[in-house]
């Protein structure tokens, strides 16, 4: 069955559905550059928490890709929590998504040590409390040689490129708590929790892949 336009509007764009399944433009777009990237760097029998799994493709994609590791999905959206249950059900390592906010406190209660904590377009439409959160909840997941890793748009000073700087303003006229983070203040944030900025990779259409670990 192919997807219809069916889908109200969510996370800033136009997602298509078939039966439970959401379909994501800006997934299809930057799936596989985000793959390439995790599937080189995650251990051997990886646990992956993802916090803010949309549609799910994203997990989907990296456990076809490396089927030896577990994929922990989570949402609060409930049609997005529909599709990444859907997509569990058929994808081996794929687990059944976790109703579950990283700007709650304690959010990490109950959570089993993870090896990557992974976080994908989520921190610039979300208040700055969730960045906040997911800062303290790596520190206390992530396995001693585990990462996290954030993929999206940020602010780099002068470096920033100029659709980057529109997209910060656009989000800032939909809500004033939200907006493209810049980076020194992210990696301030996980320096905070004892996680230090190891990879800076740059990803299409000018975002990036960030990689923090642990201090040594």
């Amino acid at each position: 069955m192919s997807p219809e336009n069916t889908s109200p509007v969510i996370a800033l764009e136009d997602r298509t559905r078939d039966a439970a399944k959401l379909y994501s433009p800006s997934a299809a777009r930057n799936r596989e550059p985000v793959r390439a990237v995790l599937a080189e760097r995650l251990p051997k029998q990886a646990r992956v928490l993802e916090i803010g799994s949309g549609t799910g493709e994203h997990g989907e994609a990296c456990c076809a890709a490396r089927p030896d590791i577990s994929w922990q999905l989570t949402e609060i959206d409930p049609d997005s929590l529909a599709s990444c249950a859907a997509r569990a059900e058929e994808s081996e390592g794929l687990l059944a998504p976790l109703s579950l906010d990283a700007g709650a406190p304690d959010w990490t209660s109950g959570l089993a040590p993870v090896d990557v904590l992974a976080c994908l377009n989520v921190i610039h439409i979300a208040p700055w409390s969730v960045a906040e959160g997911l800062a303290a909840g790596a520190a206390k997941l992530i396995a001693r040689q585990g990462f996290v890793f954030l993929y999206g748009p940020f602010l780099e000073g002068e470096k920033t490129a100029p659709s980057n700087r529109e997209f910060d303003a656009s989000l800032k006229s939909r809500n004033a708590e939200w907006g493209v983070r810049p980076i020194d203040a992210v990696t301030a944030l996980f320096a905070g929790h004892g996680l230090s900025l190891a990879e800076r990779i740059e990803m299409p259409a000018n975002n990036l892949s960030l990689i923090f670990r642990r201090a040594s």
